[in-house]
């Protein structure tokens, strides 16, 4: 096996790890796998934070691979703003926002009621006075951000996918970005120019940055 292969390889198995522990949907939104819940010890963008985590949610007994992916190579959020994490799952995005911003308000959303449990129970157990975790379903409809961040529920399927991406990316302010990590094996390369030609003029879309069989795609809004 070569090295590109062994990097796939790699990227499927942590995939399939990532996720819910007990084989049941992440996005379901109401899980009904017991709430069995375990304090984990997680590096945030080089902040050492401790963490609740559970069964029926993405990735509930680690950092999964695509966000650690995310958060080592987004670029370092702006001092202040709104940001938003779509997909939150029990926090690490939305906590990384916060502890490197904290002038910022950060905004976490996700379908599954018991991710926006846990997310509330990390951000204040990490003294994140600054998120604000909603369902999607209660984001205001004209709330609108400086910065996205995304480890989006790639296997939701195509289409649902591009309606959740087109339901948050257009909420970028002037001036704002996006910062999504997808698995190449998953459809990333293919993303990027799906995305440039639904978003239109107004935005650019680039592929930022790669590691581990992922990509991190950038979303721009002139």
């Amino acid at each position: 096996m070569n090295a590109s292969s062994s990097t796939r390889a790699s990227a499927r198995h942590a995939d399939r790890r990532a996720h819910a522990a007990d084989g049941e949907q992440y996005f379901n939104a109401a899980p009904t796998s017991a709430d069995v819940r375990r304090t984990l010890t997680v590096t945030l963008r080089g902040r050492e934070q401790r963490v609740q985590v559970s069964n029926g949610v993405f990735s509930g007994n680690r950092v999964d691979l695509g966000t650690s992916v995310l958060l080592r190579g987004a670029p370092e959020p702006p001092e202040t703003g709104r940001f938003l994490d779509v997909g939150c799952g029990w926090g690490p995005i939305t906590l990384a926002l916060a502890e490197a911003s904290p002038n910022a308000q950060v905004v976490a959303v996700d379908v599954n009621e018991r991710a926006l449990e846990l997310t509330s129970a990390n951000a204040k157990a990490n003294g994140c006075g600054n998120v604000t975790v909603l369902a999607a379903d209660a984001v205001p409809s004209d709330l609108t951000f400086d910065l996205i961040w995304s480890n989006p529920p790639i296997r939701i399927g195509k289409d649902a996918l591009h309606e959740l991406l087109m339901t948050w990316l257009p909420r970028l302010n002037a001036g704002g970005g996006a910062y999504l990590v997808v698995q190449k094996n998953l459809g990333a390369d293919s993303l990027i120019p799906w995305l440039d030609e639904t978003l239109g003029d107004d935005f650019t879309v680039s592929k930022y940055a790669s590691s581990k069989g992922y990509r991190i795609i950038e979303v721009l809004r002139r």
